[in-house]
């Protein structure tokens, strides 16, 4: 298993997802589905800078929409994904993605080929958070009624339980405008001992094979 999962963007360590993607450095599938609700403008700029900062390390970036697949057949999700080595995924809403990821078959998908060791996954914020076994906690600073909204469904609760804890990201980071918010989520996380990792912006939970270790 192998993932390079950011507090923020890149992070301060894009050499060690080169390491991970070895020679099989090339295409990256971006899956920016946790900026959903945002208006298309803005989303599409925010698609944009992930693809300008994954071209910048030499790879080749290509957005796989998980509404494309909404409703459709589970395989037609993993076909789609099957000539891409990884895959970043990308901020925002966790909820929303956790829900779009159900609903096109890439959870299914991407946590088969990750248990596989046929792809890494990479990303920052609400893409390393719905990894986790449960997305309780996440309230206090993403909005789960933006899934009703949007869509008039129910969110989704269980995490991929790709990891054994839950992550947060940006802790202790001024700069963030979320930093108080997921303070609080790593304080709920304490106070009901609830496993978790917390990440300040800048570093980097890399998981290969069995070592795992966050990098400042």
């Amino acid at each position: 298993m192998r993932l390079y999962l950011s507090s923020f963007r890149i992070g301060s360590h894009p050499d060690r997802l080169l390491e991970l993607l070895g020679s099989e450095a090339g295409r990256i599938a971006v899956i920016a589905n946790a900026m959903d609700t945002a208006p298309a403008d803005v989303r599409r700029a925010g698609v944009e800078r992930e693809t300008d900062a994954l071209t910048e390390l030499g790879l080749s970036p290509q957005e796989l929409d998980l509404r494309d697949f909404f409703d459709r057949p589970a395989d037609h999700f993993a076909h789609a994904l099957a000539d891409f080595p990884a895959v970043w995924v990308r901020g925002g809403n966790a909820f929303m993605l956790r829900y779009a990821m159900s609903r096109s078959g890439a959870d299914t998908a991407l946590t088969s080929r990750v248990r596989e060791d046929t792809l890494v996954y990479a990303g920052y914020s609400a893409g390393p958070c719905v990894l986790a076994p449960s997305l309780h906690g996440l309230e206090l600073c993403d909005f789960p009624d933006d899934v009703t909204k949007t869509w008039g469904a129910e969110p989704l609760w269980d995490g991929l339980g790709i990891l054994p804890h839950a992550f947060v990201p940006h802790v202790d980071s001024p700069g963030h405008f979320e930093t108080e918010a997921c303070g609080r989520v790593a304080a709920h996380y304490r106070s009901t001992d609830t496993p978790h990792r917390t990440l300040r912006d800048g570093q980097v939970l890399v998981v290969d094979g069995e070592e795992s270790r966050i990098l400042p």
